[in-house]
């Protein structure tokens, strides 16, 4: 094979994935003068910003005028026990509203309050209705409004193009070798950064609200090439996927349902969530147990239900009601909105779940509740990052959106990571743009790019071997019987010596016929990433002999003191063998620690400066 028969397209940077961490990425990129380039490995517009439907978190003060960036990053830091980056919380809660008002100025179209400003929403974890909505399409129309400011930007944009590693000179970015989709030809991308953009690693697990695409390619290639991983223990399974039909299981039902006043009910027709609010439920949520009750005697002055409680509070309380008896028919509990609010209100406020449940599940939502449970949703690890650069461990490579770990410590509060796409997408194409000012373009090592060919055709040039599919589904059984909502050592330990097992299969997986329009090969490719993602899910859980948010160990039921003060981290060894330590947290800047741990009333309705 002579590299040189490869096609070969330059960029100054190349932005990999085209969701809205990616796209607002790419338009910082084009805007500072850089030829940008961006590939996709779907459709572009095929995203699971577009799943994001809820809204986006922005302490705009539109609906309740004593919300500010401070309280936002308060939440953030509670919702996230502490194990957020301080800095990255900081500058989400300072710029999201900045943010959120670009979108509209580029023609983002959200619903109003009756004096005309942009709506907000009540959402879990946040003490104020802070989310920026369209209806229950706000992801779609971000990354309508993304895209259509995209394209007269002059990137160039490479739909259906698959990464498959970085090319690196002496250690720093100098391009990737991806694949078309389409006709299976490879093609060199020369690069002096390249931003990561690619999404969590969902397709891991059985039971996931993620698409095809979210195979951890980021983290597998990040990965590979030197760059760290950190807190990949942290998965976030969504309270609200759906249960029935087994066709569209763990497909989301948003939070936006129980931000617009869905209640959860058990099969006794109890609402359950009651008995499930945490002792330190003052410290979590800046509120009290006494006025939650007072919620539950139908207190017309109700900030928040205790259903918008944080997502892995709520989720593991539904797994308690199943496991108990009272989980619905096919194994979930009910979600609520029909008594609570006329039809009328809810095809308009929720549009899209009417229409979801209607074509799914052939169920009304305006005449009777949905059957909901917990569904694999978000990673909030990824790769490690610098704060206000976005820039990694490996020089040249960036990375934003749900790929990059940080910004969420131990639980993402929903509705935040809209906002962080648009800020952290922003600041990666001005990480990235600065640094490529200042370095010439790497050259290509043609062994380099050899070796990725040859590990990508190689599944193509056996005579047999494993179904790529069914190692897949190996893998997904693995991860959701032993690394799921709850965990234990020795499950844990059971799950690392089946990934071992599934790794040499892969060695032994083959795909049939040519590379063209070979959903097998693609397929088997992506096991490559996937493995690495659930590998280091499992070795990261593992070390963590804590409960602490989105991670739940059952043989350490509750978190501990030393749990806060360090972060697990990530780096392929010498042998090839992933490598971890827990490096302690540095002591936070004082200013961000007072506010973070101050009574609520001492930053409500104060101006907020910074």
């Amino acid at each position: 094979m002579d590299i040189k028969e490869i096609q070969t397209i330059d960029h100054d940077v190349l932005v990999v994935g085209a969701g809205g961490a990616g796209i607002r990425a790419a338009i910082e990129c084009a805007q500072l003068g850089m030829n940008t380039g961006m590939i996709s490995k779907s459709l572009l517009g095929k995203a699971h910003t577009v799943m994001a439907e809820g809204g986006a978190a922005a302490a705009m003060g539109n609906v309740d005028k004593r919300d500010n960036w401070k309280i936002h990053f308060r939440d953030t830091m509670r919702g996230g026990k502490f194990l957020n980056q301080w800095r990255m919380a900081q500058l989400h809660a300072q710029q999201a509203p900045d943010r959120v008002r670009e979108l509209e100025e580029w023609g983002a179209v959200f619903d109003r309050t009756p004096d005309g400003l942009i709506n907000q929403r009540n959402f879990g974890g946040h003490r104020y209705p802070r989310l920026a909505h369209v209806g229950d399409r706000t992801g779609l129309e971000i990354i309508r409004t993304l895209q259509d400011f995209c394209i007269h930007k002059g990137i160039a944009t490479h739909m259906e193009c698959t990464g498959l590693d970085l090319l690196l000179d002496d250690g720093r970015v100098a391009g990737m070798a991806a694949y078309w989709r389409e006709t299976g030809r490879f093609v060199i991308f020369r690069t002096k950064a390249v931003i990561f953009a690619t999404g969590g690693g969902g397709k891991a697990w059985q039971v996931t609200s993620n698409s095809w695409e979210y195979t951890g390619d980021g983290l597998g290639m990040a990965y590979r090439a030197g760059a760290e991983l950190m807190d990949m223990e942290f998965t976030q399974f969504h309270p609200t996927g759906m249960i029935w039909p087994p066709s569209v299981k763990g497909a989301l039902v948003t939070e936006g349902v129980r931000g617009e006043g869905g209640i959860l009910l058990n099969n006794k027709g109890e609402r359950f969530m009651f008995k499930y609010i945490p002792e330190k439920f003052a410290a979590e949520t800046a509120d009290t147990v006494e006025e939650a009750a007072r919620w539950g005697r139908g207190d017309q002055n109700a900030r928040r239900p205790p259903e918008l409680l944080t997502r892995d509070v709520v989720a593991r309380a539904i797994k308690k009601e199943v496991e108990e008896g009272r989980g619905s028919p096919h194994g979930g509990v009910f979600l609520d909105i029909a008594s609570q609010r006329p039809a009328d209100f809810i095809k308009r406020k929720l549009p899209s779940m009417y229409h979801q449940f209607i074509e799914l599940a052939e169920v009304d939502i305006t005449k009777e509740p949905m059957e909901v449970g917990p569904t694999l949703h978000y990673f909030m690890g990824g790769i490690r990052v610098d704060c206000d650069t976005q820039a990694t461990s490996v020089p040249g490579l960036f990375a934003c959106g749900e790929c990059s770990g940080g910004m969420h410590g131990a639980n993402r509060l929903g509705g935040n990571s809209l906002s962080d796409l648009l800020v952290f997408g922003r600041l990666a194409g001005i990480g990235a743009s600065d640094y490529v000012k200042k370095v010439a373009q790497g050259k290509i090592d043609e062994s380099q790019a050899k070796a990725i060919v040859r590990r990508a055709t190689a599944f193509l040039n056996k005579e047999e071997g494993l179904n790529p599919f069914v190692v897949q589904e190996d893998l997904q059984k693995v991860m959701q019987q032993f690394v799921g909502l709850i965990r234990s050592g020795e499950e844990l330990k059971k799950a690392l010596a089946e990934i071992q097992r599934v790794k040499k299969d892969i060695e032994d997986v083959k795909a049939h016929a040519s590379p063209q329009f070979n959903p097998g090969w693609n397929a088997a490719i992506d096991l490559n990433n996937l493995i690495v993602t659930a590998e280091a899910v499992a070795t990261a859980a593992l070390a963590r002999e804590e409960s602490r948010g989105g991670h739940t160990r059952i043989d350490f039921p509750g978190e501990r003191e030393e749990g806060v003060t360090y972060n697990v981290i990530l780096k392929k060894g010498p042998d090839g063998g992933m490598q971890l330590r827990k490096e302690p947290r540095k002591a936070p800047a004082k200013e961000l620690a007072d506010i973070a741990y101050a009574k609520i009333e001492d930053l409500e309705g104060k101006k907020a400066d910074g």
